[in-house]
């Protein structure tokens, strides 16, 4: 895989439109015009929900919709943060004194997550200051990873502004640890995708070593993306990490019982690997160890021969300390499951049958029954959702993202996309009940776009 940084091109900032205009508020802000614009795609994630901080592979593609920074480096060392949402207030900090509430998952804390992030990584202590201004059109809190792209934009503005330079991958990993400074336990799925998108193709995320596999998508479908409305901010509640934590400690239960240095296991491909059997077989092992009873923390505790305060303060994250009980058979269940459909799915995919817009369907269906019955992570809006849409000729519909809200993801025979489109907004937008507000109204298909880049004026 090419080891190349992010590109940058030289373009007329008057021939497009949207960096024209961020352009002008730039100078109505600062005073002064932009040295250069850094964008960041937001994606769809198609199959392989919750399994990439378990350590297994993904299949994304970066949405059209972006994160876009109009960035000038500046001689003092003041951080200046704006944004063209006035939901969104202005912020500043010194460069050399970077504070990231956890508590507060506010829209500047991803900003300074990637700004300190690339900081980190080069040691440096005496940062140089920016004005910049965000411009972004990813639906917020919608499962199309609109945090993790300002994160990877804001590390690719801080790169440019120290005139530095690393590969695609070494940005993706720097940007997807430096994430978790706001307090979620992610993967790297998000980061990944957002600097090795390739226009036209989805990609298969391998992680440990990170790296990425075209997946030539059906010519005769589409990916249609349709929000639920209900906003979900990973950061904001526990949900997201309670999973990664029922992950972990799954992979150490499975690894005690098959006799494996379990303290050293943080995830459940781990066990598999260790093991060297197939997915499938990973289901029988999790049968035979698990019960599919929720575990208290003391029945963990049992399991593992260690005591309470062990297990709180060595293997559960801060905001799961006190969560009562843990699905262990049922998360478990639902990751090997889920990262075997990937690899079918990636399989049909070159293959290319006949029927292939129905088997990827299919695989796309279980996922989301896996996701909504096994990791509990649907909602009743996404679960209403995916019905609409495969009763107006979706063949295959999930939620996609973190879940509890956001949006789904549909396969769409191409001639069917038009009525598709026009049945779904009546019967889920406008539909007797529905009192959505106009701007969360999202319905849209969609094709792999390309990942992050800089943008030099001519």
């Amino acid at each position: 895989m090419a080891t190349e940084g992010p590109a940058m091109r030289r373009i007329q900032v008057a021939e497009h439109p949207r960096l024209l205009k961020l352009k002008e508020m730039f100078n109505s802000k600062f005073g002064s015009s932009p040295k250069f614009y850094v964008r960041a795609p937001g994606r769809v994630n198609i199959i392989g929900e919750h399994i990439d901080y378990c350590g297994y592979s993904v299949l994304p593609m970066a949405v059209e919709q972006d994160m876009l920074i109009a960035v000038e480096p500046v001689k003092t060392n003041t951080l200046q943060l704006g944004n063209t949402n006035p939901l969104y207030p202005d912020f500043s900090t010194s460069s050399n004194n970077i504070q990231i509430d956890k508590t507060k998952p506010l829209w500047h804390n991803y900003f300074l997550c990637g700004f300190k992030g690339i900081q980190e990584h080069f040691g440096l202590s005496d940062l140089t200051g920016m004005n910049c201004l965000v411009d972004g059109n990813i639906p917020p809190s919608s499962g199309l990873s609109s945090s993790s792209a300002l994160v990877c934009c804001a590390g690719l503005v801080t790169l440019t502004a120290l005139g530095m330079n690393l590969s695609k991958v070494e940005l993706a990993e720097i940007c997807a640890k430096s994430e978790r400074y706001i307090g979620t336990e992610g993967g790297g799925m998000d980061q990944s995708i957002s600097f090795l998108a390739e226009e036209g193709t989805a990609k298969l995320i391998e992680f440990s070593p990170l790296r990425a596999t075209d997946v030539k998508l059906p010519s005769g479908a589409v990916f249609v993306i349709a929000n639920s409305c209900v906003e979900m901010n990973k950061a904001a509640t526990s949900h997201f990490n309670i999973r990664v934590m029922e992950c972990r400690l799954a992979a150490k239960l499975l690894a005690k019982h098959k006799g494996l240095q379990w303290n050293k296991v943080l995830r459940l491909e781990e066990v598999q690997a260790q093991l060297g059997i197939s997915l499938e077989e990973m289901l029988s092992v999790t049968e035979d160890a698990l019960h599919s009873d929720p575990y208290s923390p003391e029945e963990i505790c049992m399991c593992l021969g260690i005591s309470l305060d062990e297990l709180r303060t060595q293997i559960l994250s801060q905001n799961t300390r006190d969560v009562p009980i843990f699905k262990l058979y049922q998360r478990a269940k639902h990751v090997y499951s889920e990262a075997a459909r990937v690899l079918q799915f990636k399989k049909i995919c070159e293959e290319a049958p006949d029927n292939v817009v129905q088997q990827l369907g299919e695989l796309m269906n279980q996922s989301h029954r896996s996701c909504r019955d096994m990791y509990e992570c649907s909602c009743p809006e996404l679960d209403q959702l995916v019905d609409i849409c495969r009763k107006f000729g979706a063949q295959g519909s999930r939620l996609t993202g973190a879940g509890w809200g956001g949006c789904t993801v549909s396969i769409v025979p191409v001639d069917k996309l038009p009525g598709f489109l026009a049945n779904v907004q009546e019967a889920f937008y406008q539909g007797s009940d529905a009192s959505f507000a106009p701007e969360k109204q999202s319905l849209f298909a969609t094709k792999p776009g390309g990942g992050a880049l800089v943008f030099l004026e001519a």
